[in-house]
């Protein structure tokens, strides 16, 4: 007899896909709006960033200085990274975009022609920015989600 239940794969999500949607920035309040998602658009897969940042902060090595307290007069330490230059900035950017962006459907250029999920078309859509506000807004929803998904589970955990 086979059992049922639920089952997890372990292997390295490619993410989760979005129809795209419009974006446009409320100049009276300065907050973005956001626009349902019209079928038969593009649609993005993204996966979660947490993991690509974790790993690139294991290999930066902090820093770590010894500063006044004012409020208790005592020395403390604080740690810290080195700033990056800006070229190493644009680098992690441009790395960060490509391990986030893991599919591209019916995306085209201003030719006709489709956009293959490359990361020299991946970098050249983050820096479209109602491609980059959609990007964000994802990847929030993504976030979001594992956020409810892990109260609801520790919710689940302390209930008899």
């Amino acid at each position: 007899m086979k059992e049922k239940g639920t089952v997890f794969d372990f292997k390295e999500s490619e993410g989760d896909w979005f129809d795209f949607f419009e974006s446009h920035v409320d100049f009276k309040t300065g907050e973005i709006e956001y626009d349902d998602p019209v079928p038969g658009t593009g649609r993005a897969c993204f996966k979660s960033t947490l993991p690509f940042i974790k790993e690139y902060e294991k290999k930066r090595k902090p820093q770590h200085k010894f500063v006044l307290n004012e409020k208790t007069r005592q020395m403390e330490r604080v740690n810290y990274y080195e700033p990056l230059t800006p070229e190493e900035e644009q680098e992690y950017l441009d790395n960060l975009y490509d391990y986030a962006i893991t599919g591209l459907e019916r995306f085209f250029d201003s030719e006709g022609n489709a956009l293959a999920c490359t990361r020299e078309n991946k970098l050249k859509l983050a820096k479209v920015p109602v491609f980059d506000r959609f990007m964000a807004r994802c990847l929030e929803l993504r976030a979001n989600a594992s956020r409810v998904r892990t109260a609801a589970s520790e919710k689940n955990l302390k209930t008899p």
